[in-house]
């Protein structure tokens, strides 16, 4: 039961910072390897504090990287994008351009076509109107013979 009472009993800590001062006092006057090591302690906690802040600008340092990072590969990826967009955008006015094309070289093959076909036409007449105008000749070489041939006679 004992045990249970002291272990109940709690030390005010104006008395412990008291007896931890009253330690080292003791430590110091004493010449004592406590202080020491506290003192080691001390440099080590310094150390490591430095240690601490240079590891905390280096990660705020690398934080600022990693958001320039990200804004760059952002700045890539909107600027893929719009590329993308472009190159769609100029297959669409290539496939348009690609059919007006096509449509106008079907309108010039037809043209042509028709062109030819009228100029075959027109080599047709004309071989019509020469051969009618020799036959014209000859019936009128002819008619002037009969003419010629009634006059002799009578």
């Amino acid at each position: 039961m004992a045990e249970q009472d002291i272990s109940r009993f709690e030390i005010p800590a104006a008395v412990a910072a008291a007896l931890g001062d009253w330690v080292q006092q003791a430590a110091r006057e004493t010449g004592t390897p406590l202080h020491a090591e506290i003192e080691t302690l001390r440099a080590q906690l310094a150390a490591a504090q430095a240690t601490l802040e240079e590891n905390e600008d280096q990660i705020t340092r690398l934080n600022g990287e990693l958001r320039n990072a990200r804004n760059i590969a952002a700045d890539a990826l909107v600027g893929k994008a719009k590329d993308q967009l472009a190159i769609e955008g100029k297959d669409a006015q290539i496939a348009d351009l690609r059919s007006q094309l096509e449509r106008s070289v079907a309108i010039a093959a037809t043209l042509s076509d028709a062109k030819l076909a009228a100029e075959m036409e027109l080599v047709g007449a004309a071989t019509a109107r020469d051969n009618y105008l020799a036959e014209a000749g000859e019936l009128r070489a002819q008619l002037e013979a009969c003419r010629a041939a009634r006059r002799a006679a009578g």
